[in-house]
């Protein structure tokens, strides 16, 4: 019987019914005590004389009270009214997505965002024991931040994943549900369900695979004219390829759904977190092209890419051949392109990471190799990229007009080098590399990022060398702090550039050869590019977007179009990874990193997971061992903020909150205080002191001086170790004293680039990173002397990590393995060799260089690892490259 309105239920006020499922009915609420609105879930009078149905009731309760995630409807409250037993769960507004699909099928985007959604939900669930068993579109609900997955009435409790054997290894308990009974809707059971056997996290992701197969289609994926037909369907036949009813499905698609829907456990994906790193890799392809055919592992890690490559190098070539002299329009044509085999892309944002040479017809990207950066070329026309012999080092890769050469950054230098062959050609200093551009009267714009917050504006110099002078100028009333990002116009004389003054503000700007600054365009904080099809090309808010803009009048006109969607970007310099020719080729980088925080042992098995999905940039584990401070970056804001996640479970709690960049948290030794690097926007990155719980902003530790990022505080807490850029000596290592005058002390300076220091345990030794021998190696030095220097690693290291008892010492090899070195305390340390524990799951690159990203921390004993597990990696995110796209545009 229906509750009327005005009926209370404890300190809950029943506003109107909303629904009722197989074991309640649900209600809009009033909450009396905090005036909030609240949906209230009550037991169906007619089952509340089964004492069975009751303790499946309270069971519901516990069950949601264990989970907590974005995805997952959160549970308030719990309580009894006379007879009458109830849940109070938050208030969603929305429509369920079953309601959505009886108007259509879902676009493939939101299949794929919702999907993601849903699997992360229920990985939540499965890694905490609990299996939904009753998943179909009416219980998830469609709101404005996302899905929310509803109803564990039926879900049953297993015993939390052990490393040691899969779920199907896991004793059967004895419960509410005897094995043999069905529980469930019919539409959407594993076989394995309908034969009333246990179900697992694997009877999910049956569910889930036939709910993604009708987002996609519209249509259940089994059908039967009665239940007897239906279970024979579900048990026997395959569904209807996707592609029937939806023929521009990429495959991979296909191949995810389908593998969900294997009849037996054992030939589905093996958890949710594989579906959904699968998922998250198939969303940051272009919705209209052929994605690469991603094979994976149980933990989710991208181990290769094979197969339609081969397809996109055809499409290319066609593509170019359409775009040759005479050809017609040409068609809108889009392929990726992955890394080549053990090789990462590189990412800089003060830095451009590609270029596509003028003709159309060259690619240059910057990549690395076991701890080496390099700039390799890729012809479109051809499947393999290769590296350009005499680019080691090198960043800001951009190309001559008539497209025959190559200039970017090395050594300290502006250099160029023809792409026949050759040596290099130093151009101009360039103390710390920067951006550049290639105009049509051989003068080359370029930007040293010394220039930072010095009062140096945008460079010119002749491409065959000579002096350097001034084009733009800082403007001091205004507040500029950085000049960047130049890119010339068709006619050689004008030029895009952006410049960053005030606190937070920035603007993409138009200059001259002759005249300097000519105004701005828009007051957005971007690095823009003109294409010769009439569009100027930026990115906002994650978004690459191209307006409709004339390179003779200088006008923009009309509205911005959206090129793609989700762009790695970094508010705070204008970094996005896109380049253009003016040939009508363009290349981008799309989607949107994830990783998640799991346990390893020392034999490199998985043996627990902490939080959910995010695009996770750095972790530090508390020294008690008890919580971990985490970077988290926001793609469409540009950039980031911690979070404080508790080890035990409870839900993270944020820990800053300005509109810049906060990471590289360092805990203080009694874990009360965390130090932090933080760039608000200004151009400076500064060291950050705040209280654990504080609801503050902290206090800067010292006056802003250049690139201040912390790496550790001793554990007598006298020291912090940090590092800061320096014009001339590069990234050097500073211990600052938390007593006195708080006066910095250089530990080392030298001409190389030195990171990532962290001090032994009793305070005698600091193991640290350094390029000196032309790659990234571990090095260890007596504190605070800084002699007996000695290298620790062999081929490549990054991220040293003492153990709390000062006994070892772990560091990340080149190609991923955890190392393990053996230390004898004392003075000197005595230090073994280093001994490999295992491979890593997470992706190694240079961007550790700066220790602005820790992929892993150690626990207090040395025996467990926190690690960031990549779902999707940005090193691994392929290129897109699109020809004829502005054609896709008009249509």
């Amino acid at each position: 019987m229906a509750l009327p309105s005005g009926t209370k239920l404890g300190p809950y006020e029943i506003l109107s019914p909303l629904g009722a499922g197989g074991m309640g009915e649900v209600y809009k609420a009033r909450d009396t005590r905090l005036d909030r609105t609240v949906a209230v879930k009550v037991l169906s009078q007619h089952l509340s004389a089964s004492p069975e149905v009751r303790q499946r009731f309270e069971r519901e309760a516990k069950t949601i009270s264990q989970l907590s995630h974005p995805h997952i409807c959160a549970l308030y409250d719990v309580g009894r009214e006379g007879d009458t037993e109830y849940l109070v769960m938050e208030y969603l507004e929305g429509e369920t997505l079953s309601d959505r699909l009886a108007k259509s099928a879902l676009p493939l985007e939101q299949t794929l965002r919702y999907g993601v959604e849903i699997a992360d939900a229920l990985d939540k669930a499965h890694r905490q024991g609990i299996v939904h068993r009753d998943l179909k579109p009416g219980n998830v609900m469609l709101t404005k931040s996302g899905v929310k997955l509803l109803d564990f009435g039926l879900a049953k409790a297993i015993a939390p994943s052990a490393p040691a054997g899969s779920l199907t290894a896991l004793p059967t308990q004895q419960g509410l549900t005897q094995e043999g009974t069905i529980l469930g809707t019919f539409q959407y059971m594993a076989p394995e369900q309908l034969e009333g056997k246990e179900a697992d996290a694997r009877t999910d992701i049956f569910a889930f695979g036939c709910v993604l197969y009708e987002m996609a289609t519209g249509k259940k994926a089994f059908s039967g004219a009665s239940q007897a037909s239906l279970i024979s369907s579900i048990m026997t036949s395959e569904p209807p390829a996707i592609s029937t009813v939806q023929p521009m499905t990429p495959p991979m698609f296909e191949h995810i759904v389908q593998r969900c829907l294997a009849k037996d456990p054992d030939d589905r994906w093996q958890s949710a977190s594989d579906v959904s790193g699968e998922l998250r890799w198939l969303a940051s392809a272009p919705s209209g092209g052929t994605p690469a055919v991603s094979v994976q592992s149980r933990n989710g890690r991208a181990v290769a890419i094979v197969a339609l490559l081969l397809l996109a190098a055809f499409l290319a070539a066609f593509a170019l051949a359409r775009l040759r002299p005479g050809a017609s329009h040409p068609q809108a044509v889009r392929f990726l392109i992955a890394p080549p085999a053990g090789v990462l892309f590189t990412h800089d944002v003060v830095a451009t990471n590609m270029a596509i040479s003028p003709d159309g017809r060259h690619l240059a990207f910057v990549a690395s190799s076991q701890g080496r950066r390099q700039i390799w070329l890729r012809d479109l026309d051809v499947v393999s990229a290769r590296p350009f012999e005499g680019t080691e080092g090198g960043s800001s890769p951009f190309w001559s007009p008539d497209s025959r050469s190559l200039g970017f950054f090395a050594d300290r230098k502006l250099k160029r080098l023809a792409i026949s062959g050759g040596a290099p050609q130093a151009i101009a200093e360039a103390v710390n590399g920067g951006n550049a551009s290639w105009g049509p009267d051989e003068t080359i714009l370029f930007v040293d990022n010394t220039g930072q917050g010095t009062g140096q504006g945008i460079l010119r110099v002749p491409a065959g060398g000579g002096a350097v002078a001034e084009v733009t100028h800082f403007d001091k009333k205004r507040g500029d702090f950085w000049q960047a990002w130049p890119s010339f116009l068709p006619d050689g004389r004008h030029f895009l550039y952006s410049v960053w003054f005030g606190s937070d503000k920035g603007s993409i700007r138009l200059g001259s050869l002759e005249q300097g600054d000519l105004g701005e365009l828009l007051p957005i904080r971007s690095r823009a590019l003109f294409a010769s099809e009439g569009y100027l090309l930026y990115v906002s808010e994650g978004a690459l977007l191209a307006r409709p803009f004339d390179p003779k009048g200088l006008r923009l006109s009309g509205d911005p179009l959206t090129v793609a969607g989700r762009v790695p970007y970094f508010a705070l310099t204008g970094s996005a990874d896109f380049a253009v020719s003016q040939k009508g080729a363009l290349a981008f980088v799309e989607g949107e990193p994830q990783g998640r925080m799991a346990w390893f042992d020392r034999g490199g098995r998985e043996v627990g997971t902490v939080g959910e999905s995010r695009n996770l940039e750095a972790l530090a584990i508390s020294p008690d061992g008890r919580r971990v401070a985490v970077s988290v970056a926001d793609n469409k804001a540009g950039s980031s903020d911690l979070w404080i996640d508790d080890l035990g479970g409870q839900p993270p709690q944020r820990f800053t909150y300005s509109a810049g960049a906060e990471f590289a948290p360092v805990w203080s030794p009694d874990g009360r205080q965390i130090v932090f690097a933080q760039d608000p926007g200004n151009g400076s990155v500064r060291l950050r002191l705040k209280k654990v719980g504080d609801t503050g902003d902290g206090e800067d530790l010292l006056a802003p001086t250049g690139f201040q990022i912390p790496h550790d505080w001793s554990s007598d807490g006298r020291f912090i170790v940090y590092s800061d850029d320096d014009p001339k000596t590069h990234n050097d290592i500073w211990i600052l004293p938390m007593d006195g005058d708080r006066k910095p002390i250089p530990f080392l300076k030298t001409s190389f680039e030195e990171s990532d220091a962290r001090m032994s345990p009793d305070g005698h030794s600091i193991a640290y990173v350094s390029d000196e021998s032309g790659r990234s190696e571990v090095y260890v030095a007596a504190f605070p002397s800084g002699t007996g220097r000695r290298r620790v690693s062999v081929e490549g290291g990054s991220q040293p990590r003492w153990r709390r008892d000062g006994r070892e010492l772990f560091f990340l090899a080149a190609d991923a393995r955890l190392m393990a070195i053996p230390v004898r305390v004392g003075e000197p340390v005595d230090l073994g060799p280093p001994v490999p524990l295992f491979r890593s799951p997470t992706t190694v690159s240079n961007r550790s260089e700066l220790a602005i990203w820790n992929d892993y921390d150690v626990s207090p004993d040395g025996q467990r690892f926190l690690i960031r597990v990549d779902l999707v990696s940005r090193d691994t995110m392929p290129l897109t490259v699109a020809l004829g796209w502005a054609a896709g545009l008009a249509r």
